[in-house]
Formats: structure tokens, sequence, C-alpha cells
């Protein structure tokens, strides 16, 4: 297809399903995880573009105390902010500053638009939310997956962040699969984006070349 990619297509559609029609009625969340240098950034970006009314997007990059920091960055993301905010209350997504390893000033996140976090563990930071998304619920959580091949993927990362992940990238990837081996996050998604080369590039066109889509 033209335009937006098919796998960002069906999760506007999904979120439209998911609402109740009323601003601010239905609390959305879409979650947006996999590993790293798979495309989950620039899908975030497209989503986020793509739909209609404002959402408010979270990347757990920003988060992370530091590069030992996966899933502690989770955690922080959990109950400093999708708590806060499930119960209707402004949540504070947390944030790091990298250039002088400590902690920065957290950004305030107010309920009543959709809620995207994305990142490694991005599951782990919703996974409070129960069930699947239906029409008039309190809150539905959309979790989406995205992945592509080990050397794509590391590829895509350090070319990407120009050096800098080039000396952790052993110690991030190690954090990563035993995030994922205990639990088995892949498993829990309602969709599943396969990218099959350059993932930012394919996504941030739009192409449908490049990309497959299991829901």
């Amino acid at each position: 297809m033209t335009g937006p990619a098919p796998a960002v297509e069906l999760l506007r559609r999904r979120i439209a399903s998911a609402g109740d029609g009323r601003p601010g009625g239905s609390r959305v969340v879409v979650a947006i995880d996999g590993p790293s240098g798979s495309g989950k950034s620039t899908f975030a970006d497209a989503l986020v573009r793509g739909c209609p009314a404002p959402v408010d997007l979270v990347r757990l990059d920003d988060v992370y105390p530091g590069w030992h920091g996966l899933e502690r960055g989770a955690q922080l993301a959990a109950h400093g902010l999708v708590e806060p905010w499930l119960h209707g209350r402004a949540g504070r997504a947390a944030s790091w500053d990298w250039a002088h390893s400590q902690p920065g000033a957290a950004r305030p996140v107010r309920p009543g638009r959709a809620l995207v976090v994305e990142g490694c563990g991005a599951f782990d930071a919703v996974a409070r939310i129960g069930g699947r998304p239906r029409r008039g619920a309190a809150a539905a959580v959309l979790r989406v997956w995205v992945e592509a091949s080990d050397a794509v993927r590391k590829r895509a990362a350090l070319d990407r962040d120009a050096g800098g992940f080039d000396p952790w990238w052993d110690v991030w990837d190690a954090q990563w699969r035993r995030y994922a081996a205990r639990t088995r996050a892949r498993s829990a998604a309602d969709l599943v984006v396969r990218t099959s080369f350059r993932p930012s590039a394919t996504l941030a066109r739009g192409d449908a070349a490049g990309t497959t889509v299991e829901a």
C-alpha cells in the first residue's frame, strides 16, 4: 500500500476502535517494544504523526538510568508515569542526562490523550494493564513488537548513534536478552512487525516492502 506502513495504519484503526468517542473518555496506551535497532522509534514517530488527535510520546531512551538501566527504566516508567496516568492523575516521565551520567528533570504527562511508550522494556512498563482493548474500556493497551534480524538491527543501531553505542552494545544486548527471556515479551504482543532491511528508512517512507505484519 502507499502512504503509511500497513502496520501503522492497522494500529490507528485499533486505537480508534478502542475509543468511545468522548474527549478524554477512553484512555489508550500503546507500548512499542523490541530489540535495539529494529525500528521502534521510527514506528512510534509514524504513529504519532498519523493520529488525528494529540498523542503523548515517551521514549524509554530518555528514561533509562545509564547503560545498565534497561529494566530499571521500565520500572521507573511503570510507577512514575503509567500508574498515575491510569488513575486519571498526571504522571511524570523520568529523564537521564546521558552527557553527565545523572538524573535529569522529570517531564509531566497529563491524562486525557493517548499515551505511547516506546523502547526496550516497554511491555514491562505497562504490565499492570490487563486485557485486550475493547470499546468503552477505562483503559486499553496495545502492545506492538518490532523486530529485525540481529545483523540488520545491530548495523542500524550503531549507525544511528555515530559510535556512541559501539562500546556498550554487548552490555545492552545482554540486558535485552535477559529481559526478553524473563518476560517472554514477544508472546504478549497484539501486533508483531518484522523489518527485513533498514527498518528506519522503510517505516519512514511508509513502504510495504521489507515489513511483515502479524496481528
